[in-house]
Formats: C-alpha cells, structure tokens, sequence
C-alpha cells in the first residue's frame, strides 16, 4: 500500500517534471517539501539511497538537512527532484558533494 506522503511526493515532483520545461515557477509550501524529503531520503526502490549515502544533504530554503560527507546544498525542491533521479535538478544544486552525486545514475 502507498501512503499518503510518498503519493505527496510524487505529485511534487511531476508537477515539477512538467512546470519546469514550461518556465512556470511554483514555490511549494515548506512543510510539504519536508514531508516528501523525509519519506524520500532513504527509498532504496527509486535508487535515492544509493544516490545519498554518504553525503550531507542540506536545503537552503528550508530547515532540513540528512546525512553526513560532503555536501551537496540547494533549494529543497531542487534536492528533492534530484535524489529522485531528476538530472536537470543537479544544476540547481551546490557544494563539495554534487561531482560525487552527480556520478551516481
């Protein structure tokens, strides 16, 4: 069964997979990027576990932060799209951490 944090999840990022080719911005409220990163940053199924580990995730935008190595900083959408294996999001992202993160398909 799904839950209703990772359906929130996945909603996100397709509405991001479509507005952002189109240049339509969207600011999603803070607490439900927190929930989709949260229920997102270990799923080993869509690859994000393998993606992450060992390195320090940290959202500028908002007060969230997983993990530990270098570090790999951007806005919690931005990191969100990423470790859920959007590729056009790793620009958005900085820190000591993207060349590694990068490299990781």
């Amino acid at each position: 069964m799904i839950k209703a944090e990772g359906i929130l999840a996945d909603t996100l990022v397709h509405v991001q997979d479509i507005r952002r080719p189109l240049g339509l911005p969207r600011e999603i409220p803070p607490e439900r990027i927190r929930v989709a990163l949260d229920t997102e940053k270990g799923n080993a199924i869509m690859g994000v576990k393998r993606r992450v580990d060992g390195l320090r995730l940290v959202a500028t935008d908002i007060d969230w932060t997983h993990g530990e190595g270098p570090e790999v900083g951007g806005t919690g959408e931005a990191i969100l799209m990423a470790i859920l294996g959007r590729r056009i999001a790793i620009d958005d992202l900085t820190g000591d951490g993207v060349a590694t993160f990068a490299s990781r398909k």
